[in-house]
C-alpha cells in the first residue's frame, strides 16, 4: 500500500495479496491443464503462457490510457477545470500523495473512476454528469474516495488480476471456433475432443477469476469509502453523493448505461438502475451497506474527543 495519510487497511492489503497469489496459481494451473491437453504441442502451450504474461503486462502498462479511451475522456489542465484541479490539489496535499492527472468524460452518467499503474502514473476522471449533479462538498467526498484507490494501489491489482479472466475468455472463444471449424481431434487419454477440454478448463478459470475479482472489488469500495470519509472528516457528504448518483442512474437511458458497463468495477457506483447489489457477482456492495458504514463513521467522528 502506498504511503499517504489515508487510513491504512490491513484487510485490503491481505485480500489483494491473496487474490494475486490465487490468480497466479490459477494461471499456472491453466497452463498445466493445457500442457496435458496439448501434450504433443508444448510450443503452443508455451506461446499461450507468454501471451498470458503479455496480456498482464499490457494491462499494467496501458491501464490509464485504455480506461480513458473506454470512457471517451480527455485530460484537462488547471486552466480548463480550475475548480476541479483546485479540489484535487487540496485533497492530495491533505493526503500527502502525488497529484494524479485529471480527466473529464463528456457523458450524462454521474460517475467517477481512478486508474493507473502507480500513484505517479494515475488519473482521476469525473463525468460531466457528476459535475452537474453534486455540490462541491459531495464532489470532494467522491474525489477523496477515488484518490484512496490510487494510494491503496487496488486499481493496479484489479487491472492486472483481470488478465487471467481475459486469457481464459480468449481461450473459450478459440475453443468455440475449434468446435465450429472441425476441431474434432481426440485427446489420447480419454477420447474427448481437444476443443471441449480447452473449453472446460478455460471456463473454470474464468469463473474462479470472476468471483475472486468481484469479492475484492466489493471490499475495496468499502475500504475507499472509509478512507475518503476519514480524510475529509465529512462522511455525510460522501453518503449524500452516493444517494444522488444512484438515484440519477434511473434517469439515464439503458443504451447509455450498457455502453459504459465495462467500467463498472472501476466506477464509484455501477452504471445500473433498479437493481439490488447484493448478488455474488456484483462489483459493489449494496448502497445500504455503504450508507450504514458511513453513518457509523459519522457517529464516531461526532463523539467527544474523536
Amino acid at each position: 500500500m502506498a504511503k499517504s495519510r489515508f487510513v491504512g487497511d490491513p484487510g485490503l492489503t491481505a485480500r489483494m495479496t491473496l487474490v494475486m497469489f490465487l490468480l497466479g496459481g490459477l494461471f499456472v494451473a491453466l497452463i498445466a491443464g493445457l500442457m496435458v491437453v496439448f501434450g504433443n504441442s508444448p510450443g503452443l502451450v508455451l506461446l499461450i503462457g507468454i501471451g498470458g504474461l503479455g496480456v498482464a503486462w499490457y494491462q499494467w502498462w496501458t491501464s490509464d490510457k485504455v480506461a480513458m479511451r473506454a470512457m471517451r475522456a480527455r485530460e484537462v489542465t488547471p486552466q480548463e477545470a480550475p475548480e476541479l484541479h483546485g479540489m484535487i490539489d487540496r485533497l492530495c496535499a491533505l493526503a500527502d500523495m502525488p497529484k494524479p492527472r485529471v480527466g473529464i468524460a463528456d457523458m450524462a452518467i454521474p460517475n467517477a473512476f481512478a486508474t493507473g499503474r502507480s500513484p505517479d502514473r494515475s488519473v482521476v476522471c469525473v463525468t460531466t454528469g457528476i459535475l452537474g449533479t453534486l455540490t462541491a462538498e459531495e464532489l470532494e467526498g467522491v474525489l477523496a474516495h477515488e484518490l484512496s484507490h490510487v494510494a491503496h494501489r487496488d486499481v493496479l491489482v484489479m487491472t492486472v488480476a483481470s488478465s487471467a479472466g481475459i486469457v481464459a475468455g480468449m481461450l473459450t472463444q478459440g475453443a468455440q471456433y475449434g468446435a465450429m471449424f472441425g476441431g474434432n481431434r481426440r485427446d489420447n487419454n480419454n477420447g474427448l475432443p481437444v476443443w471441449l477440454l480447452v473449453l472446460v478448463i478455460s471456463m473454470i478459470t474464468y469463473a474462479i477469476s470472476f468471483l475472486l475479482l468481484k469479492v475484492l472489488s466489493r471490499y475495496r469500495e468499502l475500504s475507499a469509502d472509509r478512507a475518503g470519509a476519514y480524510l475529509t472528516m465529512k462522511p455525510h457528504a460522501l453518503a449524500s453523493a452516493l444517494q444522488k448518483i444512484t438515484g440519477e442512474m434511473n434517469a439515464i437511458p439503458e443504451r447509455d448505461l450498457r455502453a459504459s458497463q465495462s467500467m463498472n468495477a472501476f466506477f464509484i457506483a455501477p452504471a445500473l438502475k433498479g437493481v439490488s447489489l447484493r448478488t455474488l457477482s456484483s462489483t459493489h456492495p449494496s448502497l445500504e451497506q455503504r450508507l450504514e458504514q458511513l453513518a457509523r463513521i459519522q457517529a464516531e467522528l461526532g463523539r467527544p474527543g474523536a
